[in-house]
């Protein structure tokens, strides 16, 4: 069986109606809902992990157990992080790393030990290194910092969940739009700032998860993604 994994409300609700489900047609697990589907005629279980690393990687962990998944699809919204792509444009990220697990004072900002690969072998989908940290980027500052360490985009679940996926030997593949950038909040205020990031990522929401479903999700369902090995010589982090 194949799982589906949505990580925050909104977008769980928007995948609820794109699929035509009600919630009172959901089951209950200690972390959120699901609800089992058969789509292009294979067995899925769609689920809400939530949010946060703690709750994504203790659900991917029961899921897995629970269900005997062979594979799990990270479907979802992120930060944009670097400016050369837009708002709705949509990755399956090839590299996948945890960006709060160090001291960074003194310390790379990214750990080999946090890191996932996965073959991404179609040039006709955006890759890129996706970072997950329990603290979402918001602040200018954050932004900047995950910039100048070439993270591409970034979110608080999805590194989390391939690194248990990969520890249980499970198959993973990532599919992530860009909702919103963040702005510099010295321009207006750290309020107004949030607050314009927060309404462009909740009028995104439905569009991604609707584009994730209708064109990119039974690509993940049929292809088979590999891990790979992690050389870290080929990327320069930078403290």
């Amino acid at each position: 069986m194949i799982g589906i994994s949505i990580a925050a409300k909104k977008e769980w609700e928007a995948v609820l109606k794109r699929m035509n489900i009600s919630i009172e047609n959901c089951s209950k697990f200690p972390f959120g809902e699901y609800f089992k589907y058969n789509l292009y005629g294979e067995d899925v279980v769609f689920y809400r992990c939530g949010v946060r690393k703690m709750n994504c990687s203790a659900s991917t962990q029961y899921m897995i157990d629970h269900f005997g998944l062979s594979k799990i699809i990270v479907a979802g919204t992120c930060a944009g992080i670097d400016d050369t792509y837009k708002n709705l444009d949509i990755f399956f990220p090839n590299k996948l790393v945890q960006y709060d697990c160090t001291v960074k004072e003194t310390e790379p900002l990214i750990k080999d030990s946090f890191t996932i690969a996965i073959d991404i072998n179609d040039s006709r989908l955006n890759t890129g290194t996706l970072g997950t940290a329990d603290k979402p980027v918001v602040m200018w500052k954050d932004y900047l910092e995950l910039k100048d360490n070439n993270i591409t985009i970034a979110d608080t679940e999805s590194a989390a969940i391939a690194y248990i996926c990969k520890a249980n030997n499970v198959e993973c593949v990532v599919i992530k739009g860009i909702s919103d950038f963040p702005t510099n909040e010295n321009e207006t205020t750290k309020e107004e700032s949030h607050e314009g990031q927060l309404n462009t990522f909740l009028t995104n929401i439905p569009i991604i998860m609707n584009n994730i479903v209708d064109n990119y999700l039974e690509y993940a369902m049929k292809n088979h993604f590999e891990y790979s090995e992690y050389k870290p010589e080929e990327v320069s982090i930078k403290k």
